[in-house]
């Protein structure tokens, strides 16, 4: 699957501004994309999550919870003590935390998701430019060969002109996460 843009490019290369207004561009329409799929139910808890992470909500319920105590403790004018325990205050304030919990959870994983698009595409350029210069290494290094030109870094150059092996990569940071994992002598075993 060819990456690149198929459009004919110019002969010369796109200035720099033309590239990152072409890349916000697409960013921004992906964005939109997103945004169109999402359904009713997610914009609810979009919606309500932005609410309850904000100083409104923290205002609001300063003065509902304010009033209610207020009136059901010491009694308000015109209010009669309908919950002079605040059992029914407790009891809502639970229930609340159940639903408001449920939905920043739901607002997480949505983050989570996108996040994790970003992670991918990220690590997915990385490996492309990783590539791409490994293959520019080698072409910097037959026109060293053809000009003649030494280096003392040549072991170094040879070893950068192989192409990275991901799979390899990862074996290590798991064999290092494994290593930290170890219990030291000092740590108890772990139980069976």
């Amino acid at each position: 699957m060819n990456i690149h843009s198929t459009k004919s490019q110019p002969a010369d290369t796109p200035s720099l501004d033309a590239v990152l207004e072409r890349n916000i561009q697409t960013l921004m329409e992906r964005r939109k994309e997103e945004e169109a799929s999402i359904t009713k139910h997610q914009g609810f808890a979009i919606a309500i999550g932005r609410f309850i992470g904000s100083f409104g909500f923290v205002y609001t319920h300063l003065v509902l919870f304010g009033l209610w105590v207020l009136a059901n403790t010491m009694g308000l004018p015109g209010i009669p003590r309908f919950d002079p325990e605040l059992f029914y205050m407790a009891t809502f304030a639970a229930v609340e935390a159940i639903f408001l919990t449920t939905l920043v959870l739901i607002n997480q994983n949505r983050m989570s998701a996108a996040a994790d698009k970003r992670a991918e595409l990220d690590l997915q350029v990385n490996l492309l430019t990783e590539h791409e210069l490994t293959r520019l290494l080698h072409l910097v290094s037959a026109v060293a060969e053809r000009l003649k030109v030494t280096s003392q870094v040549d072991e170094e150059i040879e070893e950068l002109k192989q192409d990275m092996e991901v799979a390899a990569v990862l074996d290590k940071i798991e064999s290092a996460d494994e290593r930290e994992g170890e219990p030291s002598s000092e740590d108890p075993p772990p139980r069976q």
